[in-house]
């Protein structure tokens, strides 16, 4: 099996999935423009997919109020300083910035909506 995609209920699909498109350069693989704002965003490889949307059948995360470490999505990253600084600029929140015993740089950050993401660069890739 491989991973498809994964889902996310948030309060505001349209501005948040807008706000990946524009800071992630995720790409848009399905947008519903009407209620539940189903949208599928495609990552730069093409193989794996977050879909945003909000529905009011299912609960609503409070993100912003949950520790990084319950939920995170975590993304490669090149340059994390760059990122980082470029996604604070568009609205996200500096959590922490670590550099690990192997070299691996991580920086946590929230996203607008409070949704933590990580951003990761390795010193052995994983992927």
């Amino acid at each position: 099996m491989k991973f498809e995609h994964f889902a996310l209920n948030v309060s505001n699909a349209t501005a948040a999935s807008r706000w990946y498109e524009e800071h992630l350069g995720l790409k848009v693989v399905k947008k519903m423009i009407e209620p539940p704002y189903m949208t599928f965003l495609a990552d730069d490889s093409g193989t794996v997919m977050l879909e945003i949307y909000s529905n009011p059948k299912g609960e609503t995360l409070d993100f912003a109020n949950l520790h990084p470490l319950a939920v995170h999505l975590a993304l490669v990253s090149a340059d994390p300083n760059a990122d980082r600084d470029r996604l604070v600029e568009a609205g996200a929140k500096l959590i922490s910035d670590d550099i690990l015993p192997d070299g691996s740089h991580l920086i946590m950050v929230k996203d607008p909506w409070g949704l933590a993401l990580q951003l990761c660069k390795r010193a052995i890739p994983m992927i």
